[in-house]
């Protein structure tokens, strides 16, 4: 193995203003496990094995929409109402996407408190609706 071989994600940073706010969010509404807070400014969380940092932008380059996240469940829909009721901001209804050859592939859009744009994926069953 190079030392430059990449086997897995282990940190993705996520933009955050509000730190209070993104945190209980995060906590709260998507249900991440936190992990702890460095500082007034950086927040952590586990998902799968992943961290998610929440931090603000380290400089102007830097100040943009984080990159799309797309979280799988089992039950999209289901899931997609919780979020809802829990206050997330659904920009796309769960739909279908794409017939796999073992699954068909369905997505959900949203905001999270930052303006940030996250989803759900599932791999349903072929022909569930």
């Amino acid at each position: 193995m190079s030392a430059t071989s990449l086997s897995s994600i282990r940190q993705i940073a996520i933009i955050a203003y509000d730190m209070k706010r993104a945190v209980a969010f995060y906590r709260d509404v998507l249900g991440l496990t936190f992990l702890f807070e460095a500082g007034p400014k950086l927040a952590f969380f586990d998902c799968g094995g992943v961290r998610l940092m929440l931090s603000p932008p380290e400089g102007k380059e830097f100040d943009h929409p984080a990159s799309i996240l797309y979280y799988l469940v089992q039950d999209i829909k289901g899931a997609a109402r919780e979020l809802v009721d829990k206050g997330a901001i659904i920009v796309g209804e769960p739909h279908f996407i794409a017939a796999m050859p073992t699954h068909d592939l369905w997505l959900a859009e949203f905001r999270d408190s930052e303006g940030n744009t996250f989803a759900l994926m599932a791999e349903r069953e072929k022909g569930a609706t």
